[in-house]
């Protein structure tokens, strides 16, 4: 059913749109996924999301503490309409929340941090998937993101400056990690085929008029039988 709603969806949108939707569909990955947590400044949490569109990565994951997550449209470049976001606003344990559901789907943790046990981007095991971890400009992150970590990964830097800019941090890390995935052939590490239709059916509800409305019209056709109707 899913893929005939894909089907009746794509006749109402430009076959431009459908060979974009398509192409980029199939290079979405979940095997990575970013975790921000408590970024204060809305330019460096939108540049993420926008690395996050750009590296194929489908799903980022916000925790919110005393900064409330918003998105600065300019920099982002639409990328909010592209990317899954999901928003931990618990008032006692946002942090605890957001990285217990990640450790249900499988995720290995890694903490972007200085650690004396750290290792270097390049050698963070891929053979699960990874959730990096990001903390808030001044500060980093908190004890409790380090303490329920599975790694800890260090950017290598020969200057005098001790870290990189937030965003400029999590774009070096999903270029480097999305490389690797790209030269492995051990594992599926794009999203299904499955996962592909329900994404690109979220996709042309993005962009068409009164999308809840025509989806449930499509659904109730279909399940009666009928096809190449017009809206």
């Amino acid at each position: 059913m899913r893929r005939k709603l894909l089907e009746e969806l794509y006749k109402i949108i430009t076959p431009s749109k459908i060979d974009k939707f398509d192409r980029i569909a199939a290079e979405r990955t979940r095997h990575l996924t970013v975790v921000v947590e408590n970024l204060y400044q809305e330019h460096n949490a939108s540049a993420v999301m926008r690395s996050c569109d750009c590296f194929g990565i489908q799903d980022l994951h916000v925790i919110e503490k005393t900064n409330k997550f918003s998105v600065n449209r300019e920099i982002a470049m639409g990328a909010g309409q592209w990317v899954d976001h999901y928003q931990y606003t618990d008032e006692l344990y946002p942090t605890s929340k957001c990285i217990n559901h990640l450790k249900e789907k499988g995720y290995v943790i890694a903490a972007t941090t200085p650690h004396t046990n750290d290792v270097t981007i390049h050698e963070v095991p891929l053979d699960k998937p990874v959730a990096l971890l990001f903390g808030t400009e001044q500060t980093g992150l908190s004890e409790a993101a380090l303490n329920m970590s599975d790694i800890f990964v260090k950017i290598p830097m020969v200057g005098f400056t001790e870290s990189f800019n937030i965003s400029v941090s999590a774009a070096l890390c999903m270029h480097t990690l999305r490389n690797r995935l790209e030269v492995q052939e051990d594992f599926d590490w794009k999203i299904s085929e499955d996962e592909q239709v329900e994404l690109k059916i979220q996709w042309c509800k993005k962009i068409i008029k009164n999308p809840e409305i025509v989806e449930r019209d499509l659904l109730r056709r279909l399940k009666e039988g009928k096809t190449n109707f017009d809206l």
